[in-house]
């Protein structure tokens, strides 16, 4: 199609629809009627989607795409593992027999069988106590180290020297601070997730763009109001993600905080079982915590999505 003088439409030009796509849709009798308004009015994407092929993710849902990778872990467990009279390593089998128990019980019936809920609430008690209690203190922190240079040249050395200190070394200074008991348990967990949040939020501020508060200034935002209006939005993307971080880091440490004497908890009863050699329930324990805390990243993911709904990245 050509329009008046000669001239390739501007709908070609701009990849809108293709000299190809023009010649297929002429010769299944598509009008030629077809004006630069009306091309104009669609929508670029949709008008280019019958010229894409569409990517194997959109083919099959997500979890079809997720699932090959675990099945074939398992089935390699189950190989290396089945049918051995002892072996220190239990077969899957085994172990979801085990992990039913420990869930639900009348298979074992020892002192693990049906304690699952039990365990599970006081650890999520403790991850969450923890998780938040760094939260709150993290983000403000980093918001104000990311705007202000005196601030961040007077706390920001001592920051960086505690950072490395593994939450291990922590731990009997702890339990000479809070006791034995969950209090322990809190302030570990709390200490190992402060610093990814604080620096993700630090950073997150300081790579916020000049021109952006420049472009708010010109357009009469009151400098009281850029900070809210401006830097927060903007530093939130990387906020979410010290937020994400911080969750999964407080998972992880489940383990080692519930090293400080507590009575119940997933982590608890998983050094319970190391010391009986119950590697079966040792592995049932790893798989539910992974479980919770694929679920509680799942609930940050939504609630970031419907927070950044204005970011396309956080879209996808």
């Amino acid at each position: 199609m050509v329009a008046r003088g000669g001239a390739v439409p501007h709908f070609v030009q701009r990849g809108w629809l293709t000299a190809s796509e023009l010649a297929r849709r002429a010769r299944r009798g598509v009008p030629k009627a077809l004006t630069v308004e009306s091309v104009s009015a669609a929508t670029p994407a949709l008008a280019g989607v019958a010229s894409r092929p569409q990517p194997v993710s959109r083919k099959f849902p997500p979890w079809m795409l997720a699932l090959p990778l675990p099945v074939v872990l398992i089935a390699a467990w189950q190989v290396a593992t089945g049918g051995k009279a002892y072996s220190l390593i239990p077969p899957p089998s085994t172990v979801v027999l085990t992990a039913w128990d420990y869930a639900f019980g009348g298979i074992r019936n020892d002192p693990y069988s049906a304690t699952f809920a039990v365990n599970a609430l006081a650890s999520i008690t403790r991850v969450f106590a923890g998780f938040f209690a760094a939260m709150i203190v993290a983000i403000p922190l980093g918001l104000i180290l990311g705007r202000s240079k005196p601030a961040r040249s007077l706390i920001d050395p001592t920051l960086q020297f505690l950072r490395p200190i593994p939450v291990t070394a922590w731990l009997p200074l702890t339990m000479i601070l809070f006791g034995l008991g969950p209090p322990a348990t809190i302030a570990l967990i709390a200490l190992g997730t402060f610093f990814p949040m604080l620096l993700n939020t630090v950073d997150g501020v300081r790579l916020v763009e000049p021109r952006l508060i420049e472009a708010a200034e010109m357009l009469g935002t009151p400098r009281a109001a850029i900070f809210g209006r401006v830097i927060l939005p903007a530093a939130s993307p990387s906020i979410f993600t010290g937020i994400r971080i911080g969750l999964g880091l407080a998972w992880v440490l489940l383990v080692v905080g519930e090293m400080t004497g507590v009575p119940t908890g997933l982590g608890a009863n998983i050094m319970d079982a190391r010391q009986l050699s119950r590697t079966d329930l040792v592995i049932a324990g790893m798989i539910y915590i992974g479980i919770l805390g694929f679920l509680s990243d799942r609930v940050v993911l939504l609630l970031g999505r419907r927070a950044l709904w204005w970011n396309p990245s956080a879209r996808g």
